[in-house]
């Protein structure tokens, strides 16, 4: 059986090699650490930004579908501005009347 000298334990040599292991461990946990946060960090800056620009994007979108009411209003007047008969009725409300044509006014009783 081996003796070893006073003062001396037996596991020296095996102590050197778990402080190396344990420095790189902590090393490689400071690391993960690290880029778990800056990950995270990235997610919920990324997701506040898509949540402006969705809410940017509705807004568009809400303003374009007015747009295209109003224009459609207007391609509908601009077909009706082709049709003589409308034309027509648009100068007989502002008392323009064909030459041939009598204009009749009924007077209202206030009963």
């Amino acid at each position: 059986m081996g003796k070893t000298p006073v003062g001396r334990s037996a596991a020296p040599t095996g102590q050197g090699k778990s402080a190396g292991a344990r420095r790189r461990l902590m090393l490689w946990m400071t690391f993960v650490v690290v880029f778990v946060i800056w990950a995270g960090y990235t997610f919920l800056v990324q997701n506040a930004q898509i949540s402006d620009k969705s809410s940017h994007l509705a807004a568009q979108q809400a303003s374009k579908e007015e747009t295209q009411k109003k224009l459609d209003q207007l391609k509908y007047e601009v077909s009706r501005l082709k049709d003589p008969e409308y034309i027509g009725q648009l100068a007989r409300k502002k008392g323009y009347y064909l030459p041939e044509e009598t204009p009749i006014q009924v007077e209202e009783s206030g009963n």
